[in-house]
């Protein structure tokens, strides 16, 4: 089990990004969350089977067909034992 941050920046606000997220996180067993951040990027924690994680990042990288992702960046952090995905506002 591994705990990842990512941030993704491009056009990821207003195109259903965080909607798609949580479908995908939920696919692949995945908890944690995504929120949007003020400067236009998404912002996501997410918690699973290391397997299923760069999975969801490439998922992040492919986005959905109205979003247009420039970067994603991310990094290993530490487990917090997320019981579910949640969009937060």
């Amino acid at each position: 089990m591994i705990n990842v941050k990512i941030n993704i920046k491009g056009r990821v606000q207003g195109v259903g990004f965080r909607f798609n997220t949580r479908k995908i996180a939920k696919t692949l067993n995945i908890n944690g969350f995504v929120k949007n951040i003020e400067d236009e990027s998404v912002y996501i924690e997410a918690e699973g089977i290391e397997n299923n994680i760069a999975k969801f990042i490439k998922w992040c990288n492919i986005r959905p067909i109205r979003a247009q992702v420039n970067k994603v960046d991310y990094k290993i952090s530490q487990i917090k034992n997320y019981k579910k995905f949640i969009i937060k506002y």
